[in-house]
């Protein structure tokens, strides 16, 4: 794999990361520096880990993963989407959809990093067969997973500050994380 293929491939995985930072950030509405770069830096990581482990165990699930692998990322972004949507609804002080929760901040970047995990089977069929040469696509898909979760949450804070209350910003959060596991099955079950 080449450097130019490395970073054109992490920017297409970092997408997902970046649409759901920016939905967070407008949840957050300031600058809040612990559950931002704990979000960053979990996306950062379960996107760089998760080729690696694809890439390791192809032998061993590569039949189970692959023919699921896309609706378990549906699954999660949707159960997520719904949850913001129904929580868009309810009055300020009983929402629970909480993007500082460290268990909304791991689920998040689990769903975001399926695809991770399935690029790193083809890491495999792809004939990558050392470590060293999966080293610098994996350091690459992570870092520019982190920088654009960060740029991401920026983004929505600042976008939330101005129009988040007449927008209803949490109900179009759940919906492009809806849009996202849709957009995320289809390519699966388009080939």
């Amino acid at each position: 794999m080449s450097n130019i293929e490395a970073w054109i491939l992490a920017f297409a995985l970092a997408m997902d990361c970046f649409a759901v930072s920016i939905a967070a950030g407008v949840i957050l509405k300031r600058v809040k520096w612990r559950p931002m770069l704990l979000m960053a830096l979990s996306f950062g990581l379960f996107q760089a880990v998760n080729p690696i482990i694809g890439w390791v165990g192809t032998d061993y699930c590569r039949h189970l993963i692959e023919s699921v692998d896309h609706w378990i990322a549906f699954a999660i972004l949707a159960f997520l989407g719904g949850r913001m949507i129904i929580e868009s609804f309810k009055d300020e002080e009983d929402k629970s959809f909480n993007p500082e929760s460290l268990k909304v901040i791991l689920t998040m970047a689990v769903a975001t990093s399926i695809d991770a995990f399935a690029v790193g089977i083809s890491f495999s069929c792809m004939g990558i067969l050392s470590f060293a040469h999966l080293l610098y696509p994996v350091v690459v898909i992570g870092f520019v997973s982190l920088a654009l979760s960060l740029a991401g949450l920026f983004l929505g804070i600042k976008f939330g500050k101005r129009y988040a209350q007449r927008i209803r910003a949490e109900l179009w959060g759940g919906i492009i994380l809806i849009i996202i596991g849709v957009k995320v099955l289809m390519e699966h079950l388009a080939g």
